[in-house]
């Protein structure tokens, strides 16, 4: 029976009604000005896609079985993004979660999933998102990320959500019909700026503060990583980003949950992730997206792009030591000084990877490091991440050396806004000087290939590198010098003419050497490690792990001029008690 309910005027331009005996998957529309229909921006659920009605949801009937379940310290997670819609056959949340338990044997502490906001289509990377509250249909809605949240936690599984502050998308987006959402006054790559400064901007901070309180308390998520905060333009002098922290650290200390938010920024400035009390944002963490450059750069020798400003040894040393390799250094591909100082953030404060959705996706045929750099190479790109001080972030398939790519992917209706896309995407490559023509995002091909075959794992030598990320993680988590999170406790040293980076970790009982050969030859190293007896913990070049085999034994001695050999694109780990 189709009803007609009118609303009453209240402050701030809302408007409200309270109905009566309406029962879940109810549909309703707003009409405004009694001509246009809309569905509800704060819809849970577009069945019908972004333009269709908007349907009542029962969120408070779901039988959540993780009442003990207060979250994870930030400095143990041990993250692993993945995409719902290609990390399965079925591309839905229940489909992930028979994949939970061998996550958690390789030794996964928290599983970040990118943006589930309501997107047109069947298929998208989730940054279209036009219903920020709405969790994806053809995912399963809300009730399938119930399920999985709930999965995750009965396993000791933290869950990060990403989620998307900067921009809605294009199509379906009728935010601006229901009052001042967005504003000319600035641009954002992806059009027009949310309005978080500007007149009527107090209830647009409200709206996504309120999204952010709605994943972290009806649907149990346990962190938030906010998407390209240098598109969250506000000059105003309380910053909707400190005002976002507030509240969630309010809803984490109200609950004694331990609730984190995670910022993507490019922009290398340490107030994101400084406290209030130091002028900060005080957001718990941020992506270093200086760790992959300098990293990837020596890896695979690439220096188109932003490339051009990395590849040097000692930059990379530098994101060991103090996380930004740009703390106001002149940076050739932008034109300008950028960044400033990390040197005094902790080291718990960043998320590094030798791999993430973007690094892969946003290249012209998204192509994965396993198809740009041989097998040695993977496992010193591993062993960079996963035995640095910070906290290491596995993009789904990494582990073991999937070879699908993972390319960017929509499925929008509008033919003007599809060509816009395609023809937006073939401009962003021209700054790396890729050659041809870039796979079609529109093409179902662009996504269909993009699913993992978890297969492979039980495939040489696919299986070796599974288990030697599974190995680097429990050294990772089993030895207290590794576990802490600390620069305090870290040295590092480039050896500029060999491409070799020694690091050396301690605790009180125990010091550690990492020693990273970035050479094609084998290198020798001596001056650099303390004299003693030293136990060879792990050697990516054994034969054990498919390397041409080791030059070390199972113990070294170091005489302060003994040489430690290291095979080319290979790294030790050697251990001593204090």
């Amino acid at each position: 029976m189709e009803r007609l309910v009118p609303l009453e005027m209240k402050e701030c331009g809302y408007y409200e009604a309270v109905v009566q005996n309406v029962a879940s998957g109810s549909r309703y529309f707003y009409r405004l000005d009694g001509v246009r229909e809309r569905p509800d921006p704060a819809s849970r659920l577009q069945p019908a896609g972004v333009h269709g009605p908007s349907h009542v949801v029962d969120l408070i009937g779901f039988q959540w079985e993780d009442t003990e379940w207060l979250g994870s310290r930030l400095e143990e997670y041990v993250i692993y993004e993945l995409h719902v819609g290609t990390y399965s056959t079925q591309g839905t949340f229940d489909a992930i979660i028979p994949h939970l338990d061998q996550l958690k044997e390789l030794g996964v502490t928290a599983l970040e999933i990118m943006p589930v906001a309501q997107f047109p289509g069947e298929r998208n990377w989730g940054y279209d998102g036009a219903y920020p509250f709405a969790v994806q249909n053809s995912y399963g809605g809300p009730a399938g990320l119930q399920r999985l949240v709930n999965a995750c936690h009965q396993r000791g599984l933290a869950i990060i959500l990403d989620v998307v502050y900067n921009h809605l998308g294009p199509e379906g987006n009728y935010l601006s019909d229901f009052g001042p959402y967005f504003t000319d006054r600035y641009r954002t790559p992806w059009g027009s700026s949310l309005n978080y400064d500007g007149p009527h901007s107090d209830e647009v901070r409200r709206f996504f503060v309120e999204n952010a309180l709605y994943w972290v308390t009806d649907l149990h998520v346990d962190a938030l990583r906010l998407d390209a905060i240098e598109g969250i333009v506000d000059l105003s002098a309380q910053p909707f980003l400190a005002e976002l922290a507030r509240a969630v650290h309010g809803e984490a200390k109200r609950t004694g949950r331990r609730i984190y938010l995670i910022a993507e920024s490019d922009l290398n400035d340490a107030r994101v992730i400084r406290p209030p009390e130091a002028a900060g944002y005080g957001l718990d963490a941020q992506w270093n997206d200086d760790f992959h450059h300098a990293l990837h750069a020596l890896l695979t020798g690439e220096k188109a792009g932003y490339y051009r400003d990395y590849g040097e040894l000692d930059q990379l040393a530098k994101a060991f030591r103090e996380g930004f390799v740009y703390s106001g250094d002149y940076s050739a591909y932008r034109k300008r000084r950028h960044g400033n100082s990390s040197r005094d953030i902790a080291a718990s404060r960043f998320v590094v990877f030798a791999q993430n959705h973007d690094q892969i996706g946003n290249r012209m045929r998204g192509d994965r490091l396993s198809c740009l750099v041989k097998f040695e190479a993977l496992k010193l790109a591993a062993g960079a991440v996963i035995l640095s001080p910070f906290i290491p972030l596995v993009f789904m398939g990494e582990e073991y050396g999937e070879t699908a790519p993972f390319q960017y992917f929509t499925s929008h209706s509008d033919p003007s806004l599809v060509e816009a896309v395609r023809r937006g995407r073939q401009e962003e490559f021209a700054a790396f000087e890729w050659q041809g023509d870039a796979p079609d995002p529109q093409a179902e091909s662009s996504f269909v290939d993009g699913k993992l075959d978890h297969a492979l794992r039980d495939q040489e030598p696919h299986a070796t590198l599974w288990k030697f990320y599974h190995e680097l993680i429990k050294l990772r988590q089993h030895r207290f010098a590794l576990r802490q999170l600390s620069k305090q406790h870290s040295e590092v040293t480039a050896l500029m003419p060999n491409r070799t980076l020694v690091v050396r970790r301690w605790s009180e009982s125990e010091d550690l050497v990492i020693a990273f050969n970035f050479g094609s030859d084998i290198n020798s190293i001596s001056a650099m490690i303390p004299t003693g007896s030293w136990r060879v913990e792990l050697d990516s070049a054994s034969h054990r792990w498919r390397g041409p085999g080791s030059l070390l034994g199972t113990t070294w001695e170091s005489t302060g001029d003994t040489a430690l050999e290291l095979n080319p694109e290979s790294f030790a780990v050697l251990s001593r008690p204090k």
